[in-house]
């Protein structure tokens, strides 16, 4: 599973201006990734504002987009929700050509207990025709998978192979990387921490930044798994000030107003999400200019 060694991204879903999908842009911002040397795309996760896609939508964009990648990096969907019988009927529905694993964020709003959520991904791993990575992201779904949750997870299911964790509580990440089966992996969900992260053992990234930085984002994870952890500390310090601006409205309104600078697609997003204020536009440009040019 070393294929999901190293930096992913959460690939954004560009909308035009009226609203509907761009392919175009969609099509231009993969190249645009895979010119970046990045290991492997997500699509349809959170920053890819799948809670706004149809049905049908999300199945043309997964097409879409594993025919665009044509096998040149390795590819995963994200699909997920709070209703486990749901979820599962998607995961048997999903036509997985071009893909090499699922990512399923942990149920939102249900708030249900570790038991609750141990059961819900023990449906989804026997229905699962990919390898599941596990999404902890408490920040949104109002709930935590405890360590004592993932390592029950990854011991029981050999098809469970690693977990986005987005958490940022490095007391449960030093648990799962005490008690996690070998193989098991521990990946960064969270970009501001993914250094420190991988100095504790994770295997890399799945990016939101690496949108519009891939090529910086990637070798600033390629330094820090090499162990020159010099080099990457002073890589990380240029992305710093970039990274907070991409969160401080939200995501992904603040990598769109990147992607829009560097000419990539527009930055439309689907109600409720909003564009960000002229205000940090105007310093996400600066900031952008300022790492590219």
């Amino acid at each position: 599973m070393n294929k999901f060694h190293g930096t992913g991204v959460a690939i954004i879903t560009p909308f035009q201006t009226n609203g509907q999908v761009d392919y175009d842009a969609l099509q231009k911002l993969i190249d645009y990734l895979i010119d970046g040397s990045l290991e492997y795309l997500v699509s349809l996760g959170t920053t890819g504002e799948s809670a706004t896609l149809s049905h049908e939508e999300r199945k043309q964009v997964w097409e879409f987009t594993a025919k665009a990648v044509n096998g040149r990096v390795h590819l995963v969907a994200g699909i997920g929700g709070n209703n486990t019988l749901e979820v599962v009927e998607q995961i048997k529905q999903f036509d997985t050509t071009g893909y090499d694993a699922i990512l399923s964020a942990s149920p939102h709003y249900n708030k249900p207990t570790q038991e609750g959520i141990y059961q819900h991904y023990k449906a989804i791993a026997e229905a699962a025709p990919l390898p599941v990575i596990l999404y902890n992201v408490p920040s949104r779904t109002g709930s935590n998978i405890a360590a004592d949750t993932v390592v029950r997870l990854a011991h029981d299911f050999k098809n469970i192979i690693a977990i986005k964790e987005a958490s940022g509580v490095f007391d449960q990440f030093n648990q799962i990387m005490r008690d996690k089966p070998e193989e098991f992996m521990l990946i960064s969900g969270d970009d501001p921490v993914t250094l420190p992260m991988i100095a504790l053992g994770a295997v890399g990234v799945i990016s939101v930044i690496g949108n519009a930085l891939p090529r910086q984002t990637a070798d600033m994870v390629r330094s820090c798994l090499a162990g020159d952890f010099k080099s990457a500390q002073k890589a990380n310090a240029q992305l710093v000030d970039f990274t907070r601006l991409m969160f401080v409205e939200g995501s992904p309104a603040g990598v769109k107003t990147a992607l829009k600078h560097i000419g990539i697609c527009e930055d439309t997003l689907r109600l409720p999400l909003v564009q960000v204020s002229h205000a940090i536009a105007d310093k996400i440009i600066k900031e952008t200019d300022k790492i590219t040019q």
